[in-house]
Order: structure tokens, then sequence, then C-alpha cells
């Protein structure tokens, strides 16, 4: 006991057991963590050989814009460390990357020629693997059959209308940039694209909007753009502005030709 004593008060005795806290915490912390990042994210993206060849798709197609190690380049394009597989599934199944033209906002379009369902959850396997981020949300999280579509739309009202309106159509931002329309987006790109926030659009996190939450959006979307409009035209369904608009224009120009042509009838008679 005594040995013992006289040892713990030795100048490199603290520094020893210091060493020994740093060790014991970092062997727990080893068998804690069932996987390493990397595996956790070809495992959450796709096969484990994904990542290795989403990282050769990632330096033919994307590099010049996003670096060789997807940390951005100036001018061109963002960093992609951290965005996650959400984030590339979306812009790439969309045809929104690979950019064809540089301007305000990266538009819908066809996408790539090298497009498919592999290489896009290569490619998102392989930016999955260098920082984490959103993963892409399984069929289950984005099935509009087992969403509420009543609470999705009162959730649709009180966050989205404001830049897509009430039924999705879409309308114009600031600085060149605009919300687009959600018809032609499935219901995952819909729900990657509230967990990723693209463009001008904010990140709706699981805390702001639950997953179920999600889903239900996505149900009152998907059921907004099957309705029909057998009462007429939609006018675009973009809500009253335009349908008093065209109420005003139509109808007024109506009654105007026809008090012209009663004010000519009453005159020939006479």
């Amino acid at each position: 006991m005594n040995r013992i004593t006289a040892g713990r008060r030795r100048p490199l005795a603290r520094y020893a057991v210091l060493l020994l806290a740093l060790g014991l915490l970092g062997f727990t912390y080893t068998l804690a963590a069932p996987t390493s990042d990397r595996a956790d994210a070809a495992i959450a993206s796709g096969r484990a050989d994904d990542v290795a060849e989403g990282k050769k798709l990632f330096e033919q197609s994307c590099s010049s814009c996003h670096g060789l190690n997807a940390e951005g380049v100036e001018d061109r394009g963002p960093s992609l460390v951290g965005v996650g597989a959400a984030a590339v599934d979306f812009q790439v199944s969309s045809g929104r990357m690979p950019l064809s033209n540089p301007g305000a906002q990266a538009p819908r379009k066809d996408p790539a020629p090298w497009v498919n369902e592999d290489t896009v959850r290569q490619l998102a396997a392989y930016v999955q693997s260098l920082g984490g981020g959103p993963t892409v949300p399984t069929a289950d999280q984005v099935d509009p059959a087992k969403g509420d579509p009543a609470k999705g739309g009162e959730l649709f009202r009180a966050n989205c209308i404001q830049c897509h309106n009430f039924t999705g159509e879409g309308g114009a931002l600031t600085q060149g940039k605009y919300a687009p329309p959600l018809y032609p987006a499935s219901p995952t790109q819909i729900y990657e694209a509230m967990i990723t926030g693209p463009q001008a659009m904010p990140v709706f996190n699981d805390s702001i909007i639950t997953p179920e939450q999600k889903r239900d959006m996505i149900a009152y979307i998907v059921g907004v753009r099957e309705q029909r409009d057998p009462g007429g035209a939609d006018l675009g369904r973009i809500g009253p502005v335009t349908e008093g608009l065209v109420a005003w224009i139509v109808g007024i120009s109506l009654l105007c030709l026809a008090a012209i042509w009663i004010t000519a009838k009453r005159r020939q008679a006479q």
C-alpha cells in the first residue's frame, strides 16, 4: 500500500492515468460502434461495392465542378461532403445534375444518358461515404397509400403554399429563382427535397416535420395532382387571383360587347 501511495505522487503518474483513461474510452467506443461510417453509408445506400463504383462515376462526371474529393470548386460547384445520398438521388434522378448551363437555378430536365437506377445508387453511396448525411427514404416512408391526405393538406398549407401554391403548381421567387411544380416529382423526390433543401428550399428535418407527416404531405400532393376539373378550365390552379382576372377581363369584355350590340340594334330600329 505504501508503494502504491508513493507511486501516485510521482510526476509521471498523472499522465499515465490520463493515457489509461483515454485508452479505455477509445476501447469502449470501438466496442459500442457496430460498424464504421463507410460501412454504414454503403449499407444505407446500396451494396458494399457501390462506393467504389460510385467513385469512378463521380470522377468521370462530377469532379470537374465538385472537385476530385468532392471538396467543391470555387464559382463552379459546392462541396458535397455531408450532403448525403438523398441529395444525390434527388439532383441526379431529376436531371438537375449534371448541370448543363450555369444559372440562378438548376432546372428539371431529362436525366443524362448514363443515369439509371444502378448508377444513381452507386453515386449516392459514394457521396454518402464522404461524410454521412440524409439517406434515401425507404418505400414505406414515401408510400402515399399509407399517408393521411387531410393531415398532409394542413401541413402543406402551413409550410409550402407560400412558394408552391395550394396545389403544387410552383411560382416565381427572387433573383431569378423559382419554386418548381411538384407534378413531375416522384414521392421519393418530394421526400428527398424536404430533407435536403435543394436550391432556395429550406430543410424540413425530422424534428420539424416527422417522417409520418412527410408521408401525409406526399399523400396530399399525389391526391391533388390526380384530381380532375369537371367544372371547366383549371386556369393553372393558381388560385383566386387568376380566376378574378379572367372574370374581369372576359366577363366585363362580354358585357361591353353586349351593350354595344344592343345600342347598335336600337339605332338601326330608329
